[in-house]
């Protein structure tokens, strides 16, 4: 038989097998993080690479991941034409909406898991090119299947950015700083989410709902682009010392005896034998929900319950990221200045001043836009910093830190799951509360807002449960 002969008589054939492990693998090995360089002697040397590097980083992570939050919330801003053009249904947009969560939530546990190995310079930008292209492609299509498939895919995608952040944040930042720099992160969605809802507001105005797509696509072409050209992979794969080494900020060594795991995976999977995440997961869930409850429907509720205009919706939830670039640096910096790295304190402010302000905008009625904005602050300023701690920077002072990526991911999870679920329950109250009375449609959001406000509630009790949650070393 031909296997027996030797390899030189076989013309040495590579296998089927084999050719198709390699094609396999071979996009997870063109993201892999490079080789560590032989390490820099010059301390000048050392320090100006590492401020220069961690400027762009910093400036990359935070501006680029909200640029690129515009090619995940184009939905949210055309509900309404879609509705009123009779394109798609409030259910049908809910089911549309619920694919990009749990494919985000999924994605993002896996990319989490991948990005702790990743070169994410070339990880993240690949992302950011792939969602671009998948949002040009939604303005040219209006089959329910095909924006659900596409809109899922968007999700997976997006998934790249969040663990690309603070994978990179947890190599190039110490512990001491880790409140204070993902503070700063955190404050890329709300850039996002403004830019969202005022620049994409503008351009469906201008253009019709398909400028809500293709707008932001091309944009984040462009960005994906300048990622790859900016961002930078490990330091040591540059010559440099870890960062702990740097910035002499190594942490509490381990007690006598103590057996901890010592791979990125072993890491990654311990995350798992520790209660507080899991608690942790289902308090980010569900403030999720409420989150992505105003996010998504948001405009809509404010148009038919508040009789705002287009552009007046658009500007008025504007403000919740206006707000939350305050709330999310502000949080990071109080907790560990005022608190000393303790997140739970101040987790039971914002949690209680986030309820508070969605009853006053919940109860307010017509015609006083100075209440309501004072509301949709003090709704941005406390749901961000809840953002910016439940959605990660918790997770990440509890979970050690080689698995930063597999614990965001981890959150991640629960997190959009819950997102996905609030958007199918959501567009079927709103579907449920809707009559249609001589060809004009009417809202009833009553059971709609009592969803929204018990998530928000849910969300705040498990989250002070884990008052005396331990920090990993």
């Amino acid at each position: 038989m031909d296997a027996a002969k030797p390899a030189s008589e076989r013309g040495n054939k590579t296998p089927v097998a084999v050719i198709v492990k390699r094609v396999a693998l071979s996009p997870l090995r063109y993201f892999a993080t490079g080789e560590d360089k032989p390490l820099l002697r010059d301390r000048r040397e050392i320090d100006r690479l590492y401020k220069r590097y961690r400027i762009a980083v910093m400036t990359w992570i935070t501006l680029g991941y909200g640029v690129a939050y515009t090619c995940r919330l184009g939905l949210s801003v055309v509900k309404k034409p879609l509705i009123d053009g009779g394109i798609f249904t409030a259910e049908q947009l809910g089911l549309i909406g619920s694919a990009i969560f749990y494919a985000y939530a999924f994605g993002k546990l896996v990319n989490g898991f991948v990005a702790d190995h990743a070169n994410i310079r070339k990880f993240w930008a690949t992302g950011v090119l792939l969602s671009a292209l998948i949002n040009i492609a939604m303005g040219w299509s209006t089959l329910l299947w095909v924006w659900v498939v596409l809109w899922a895919l968007n999700g997976w995608f997006q998934g790249f950015g969040a663990a690309s952040g603070v994978v990179s944040l947890s190599q190039w930042s110490s512990n001491r700083e880790r409140g204070r720099y993902y503070g700063i992160w955190s404050t890329a969605h709300s850039i996002g989410e403004g830019l969202t809802f005022v620049g994409l507001s503008a351009l469906v105005t201008w253009f019709g709902w398909r400028g809500g797509f293709v707008g932001p696509g091309v944009v984040c072409v462009v960005l994906a682009f300048l990622l790859y050209a900016f961002m930078q992979d490990r330091p040591q794969t540059l010559g440099l010392p870890s960062i702990a080494d740097w910035n002499n900020d190594h942490g509490a060594a381990p007690a006598d005896g103590a057996a901890k795991p010592q791979s990125t995976w072993q890491m990654q999977l311990s995350i798992l034998k520790l209660p507080a995440i899991w608690v942790l997961a289902f308090s980010c869930a569900t403030m999720t929900m409420t989150r992505y409850a105003m996010n998504s429907w948001g405009m809509l509720y404010l148009q038919e319950t508040k009789g705002y205009s287009f552009m007046q919706a658009g500007g008025l939830l504007a403000l919740n990221p206006l707000a939350g670039l305050v709330g999310c640096v502000a949080y990071g910096f109080v907790s560990d200045k005022l608190f000393a790295a303790r997140r739970p304190p101040l987790n039971l402010i914002c949690g209680v001043l986030e309820i508070l302000s969605l009853l006053i905008m919940f109860s307010t009625p017509p015609g006083h836009p100075l209440v309501l904005t004072l509301a949709f602050l003090l709704y941005g300023l406390s749901i961000n910093g809840l953002i910016t701690s439940l959605g990660g920077l918790f997770a990440v002072d509890i979970a050690p830190k080689k698995a930063a990526g597999a614990v965001m991911g981890f959150i991640g999870v629960f997190s959009y799951v819950g997102a996905a679920i609030q958007e199918r329950i959501s567009g079927f109250l709103i579907g449920r509360g809707t009559t249609v009375i001589d060809g004009v449609r009417h809202y009833d959001f009553h059971n709609t807002v009592v969803f929204w406000l018990a998530t928000s509630i849910v969300s705040l009790i498990l989250a002070t449960s884990l008052w005396r949650a331990k920090v990993s070393d």
